[in-house]
């Protein structure tokens, strides 16, 4: 598939001197770059603040974080 974008300049300058670095072609970092941060949203738990604790565990949302190590929200 071909996808075309208007990057800044400057994002565009630094993405032609990492692919340059890397001995890879621009489209090339730019699919591994998109992919890993797609992969990284995947993987990560969105947990609304609403209703957290609400379990009469008594942890609230100041413990989002442990909870979310813990692995709420898994299933």
């Amino acid at each position: 598939m071909s996808v075309t974008l208007n990057l800044p300049e400057e994002l565009a300058n630094r993405l032609a001197a990492e692919a340059a670095r890397r001995g890879v072609s621009v489209d090339e970092l730019s699919a591994e770059l998109l992919a890993a941060g797609l992969e990284e949203r995947r993987r990560r738990r969105h947990l609304a603040f609403a209703g957290v604790g609400a379990s009469g565990s008594g942890r609230g949302a100041a413990q989002a974080d442990e909870m979310l190590a813990e692995g709420f929200g898994e299933n």
